[in-house]
Formats: C-alpha cells, structure tokens, sequence
C-alpha cells in the first residue's frame, strides 16, 4: 500500500516538474515507532515526507478536509487518522490511537501548528496537543522541516520546484520525560526555525539542519 502511495506522488510530480531532496535520514530511529513532528506549509507536506521517508508512515490529517476527491483515497491507503479538531473526545481517541499504534512500531506525521497559515517558510505557534500521543507511548520525536513545500500549490507556473525535507535529530523519552508538552512543542519549533533561518539567510540546502 505505501509502494503504491509512492508510486502515485512520483507520477504526479513528473509532469508538475517537482522534486523533493531529503536530508538527515541517518537522524531517523532504525527500530520501532516514532511521531514526525514538521512544520506545516500547505498541501503537499505529507508527501513530500513520504517521498524522502523509505519505511511506510502515515499522517492525521483534519477530518473535513480529508474528504476532498484523491485526498481521500491517499488517506484511506495510508491508513491515516482522521481528526475533528472541533471535537475535544473525539480529538483525544484519535490521539490514543496514535499512542498504542506506535508502540507497536508504527511512524505517524502529525503537525503541531494544526493548519497552515501561507505564511512560507516560517512558523507559527506548536500546539501541546500534538505530543500527547508521544509523551503517552514514550517514543521518539523526529522534528522535521519543510523547505519551500508551500511552492508546490501556491505558486502557480510551469518552472521547475523543488522542496527540501530534513530530519533532525529525535528527541527520546530521556530527553523529553521531565519536560512538559509546552516546553516539548517550544524545544520542537525553536530547532525547525533555526533550519529555516539558515536557509532564509542563504545557506546552501546540503549545508543545513545539521
């Protein structure tokens, strides 16, 4: 199923001339779950990830815009998790079920800003929220960075795109176990704009996030 979610993201980005280059996979943990925790920047986030990301993951995704024509059948493939952010319960089972899935070794893609806000490469406030399912399963957080991601949908041409997805180094439960899910969101968004100034500032993108 992930072969073919792939299969699929790569016959879409030939003919739009987009690629994605990724680095600090060597970051990813080898053995286990763990939750990938990016920057939101639009609507080709999660696949740019899953392009650079070589064992199968999934995402949450918000339940109303899950249901859009082909977002619906990507999220259907990838077994993803639909949240109503207007639902506090419903909101928390999902998260629960993140928990206990990733301690059985599956890899989830949640964004802690919850939506975007065509804001570029840069980010806006962590919600607490979106570590629960972490801090509950004592798995690893894996920050991740999107560079240039909301091009893809936003800039309307025929150039060439190109993206960047970097992964940093995780935050284990050691690291985390004292600290509270504010001060996780904050360590988390601090790290993905220190990548993003870098490359604002005009480093070189095999340079970054390091």
């Amino acid at each position: 199923m992930y072969a073919l979610n792939l299969l699929c993201i790569k016959r879409m980005n030939k003919p739009g001339h987009i690629t994605t280059k990724g680095y600090g996979m060597h970051n990813l943990p080898d053995e286990g779950g763990y939750i990938m925790c990016p920057n939101h920047q639009g609507k080709y986030d999660a696949l740019g990830i899953m392009l650079t990301h070589e064992k199968p993951c999934s995402v949450v995704i918000d339940i109303d815009k899950s249901n859009a024509p082909l977002v619906k059948q990507f999220i259907n493939l990838v077994r993803g998790k639909r949240m109503d952010r207007n639902d506090a319960r419903q909101s928390i089972k999902i998260i629960r079920e993140m928990a206990e899935e990733t301690k059985k070794g599956r890899k989830f893609i949640i964004f802690p800003e919850g939506g975007y806000c065509h804001n570029g490469n840069s980010t806006t406030e962590f919600k607490p929220g979106a570590f629960k399912s972490a801090v509950w399963s004592k798995v690893p957080i894996v920050p991740v960075v999107l560079i240039d991601s909301y091009r893809v949908f936003e800039e309307h041409t025929l150039k060439p795109i190109k993206t960047f997805v970097y992964y940093l180094k995780p935050l284990y439960y050691a690291d985390y176990k004292d600290m509270t899910t504010v001060e996780i969101a904050q360590t988390v968004q601090l790290r993905i704009q220190e990548v993003l100034n870098q490359y604002i500032a005009g480093a070189a993108p095999d340079t970054i996030g390091e």
